[in-house]
């Protein structure tokens, strides 16, 4: 099966080896860079985050698209602040002027402080009580062809109807709790997983698989992913290394916490439990940065050489991952190197396994 890859948009070229709570401003000519050579490094789309305090993320989106050609864009989505039927139109318009390029994120919200900011102090269940509502009407207004009406314990709506649909606008969704799972089930059509462990991973696509069977449904699966690359393997861990350091450091400097984290989500405590098992684990995933702040989002990555990062991705492909999210500490570089030397290894494995599995299952069925 093809494979696909998303890059990163994270609003200026910051990340945690450059401050700790460096203020996420908008950096238009970053934006650009990074949304350019993404699509010239042969990414089929990239992520751009949502944040209680950083900018709005369909707007950027939308600049991206207007500069770029082939580029998707997955956009991060938070329910509860606007009403599912407008963020519908809003979605699809979008989706329609920039030629059918969207995707959106779908993102609960985890920690109580983060929801506050924005004047949400909602429980985590009824989150995601509200997120299946949302997504029930959201999809609605997309695929009705007539008004319908929407009687729930979030939203009432009276003859919603879009004159605007979609193209085929995919809905991206992660969380690790028993509520996240079965809204997954439902309405995933791609379930996000963080960077964990070969076990950890085959066992939340088992989950998923039999959670979205209930509905009849088959999502894929994408991974994220903090690669770190060079020309051997000893130059790749020592650069793993100096990240590490100058992350403590930039932490200790800042009063920031370097151990004893309590995550208020699911999917941090299991990259947590993933640190625990060691700072390399399997074959090349390395826990360094989740480890010293506390796995707040994408922080595990994989060293080596490209080839061996390809290969220890082709082990996850077999597992039934089919996105990768790949990002890097120096994000606008980073992708370009990634786009250089990483990702045309990982479609040239992908498609020699691909060839010995259709050579062996004919096999099979005539055996």
């Amino acid at each position: 099966m093809p494979v696909k890859f998303i890059g990163y948009i994270g609003f200026n070229d910051a990340s945690e080896i450059h401050g700790v709570g460096k203020a996420r401003g908008l950096d238009k000519a970053y934006v650009e860079a990074a949304a350019i050579a993404q699509e010239k490094g042969g990414f089929d789309r990239v992520l751009i985050p949502f944040g209680s305090d950083s900018p709005e993320s369909q707007i950027v989106a939308a600049h991206a698209a207007a500069i770029t050609t082939k580029l998707g864009f997955l956009i991060a989505h938070r329910p509860g602040f606007t009403q599912p039927t407008l963020a519908a139109r809003q979605l699809a318009t979008l989706d329609q002027l920039s030629g059918g390029r969207v995707a959106v994120h779908i993102i609960t919200g985890g920690a109580d402080s983060e929801m506050a900011r924005d004047g949400d102090h909602s429980v985590k269940d009824d989150r995601y009580a509200r997120t299946d509502e949302y997504l029930e009407i959201l999809k609605q207004e997309w695929s009705s062809a007539t008004p319908f009406d929407h009687d729930g314990r979030f939203y009432n709506v009276r003859q919603a109807f879009s004159q605007i649909k979609p193209t085929n606008l995919p809905v991206f969704f992660g969380g690790s709790s028993p509520a996240a799972i079965d809204v997954a089930g439902r309405h995933a059509d791609v379930y996000a997983l963080w960077g964990e462990t070969q076990a950890q991973v085959r066992e939340a696509v088992g989950t998923i698989r039999h959670a979205a069977a209930r509905y009849g449904r088959n999502p894929g699966f994408s991974l994220s992913l903090r690669p770190v690359i060079a020309d051997t393997e000893e130059a790749a861990w020592k650069k793993a290394d100096q990240i590490v350091e100058k992350v403590r450091d930039l932490r200790v400097s800042a009063g920031a916490a370097t151990s004893g984290h309590a995550p208020p989500n699911a999917g941090s405590q299991r990259l947590l439990d993933t640190a625990n098992q060691g700072y390399r684990v399997d074959k090349r995933l390395w826990t360094g940065v989740a480890a010293l702040g506390g796995a707040q989002g994408n922080s595990t990555g994989l060293v080596g050489t490209p080839e061996q990062v390809a290969d220890a991705m082709l082990d996850y492909y077999d597992l039934g991952i089919d996105h990768f999210l790949i990002r890097g500490f120096e994000p606008l570089q980073d992708a370009i190197d990634y786009g250089r030397d990483l990702l045309p290894v990982v479609h040239e494995l992908i498609a020699a396994r691909d060839a010995e599995r259709d050579l062996v299952e004919p096999q099979r069925a005539v055996g």
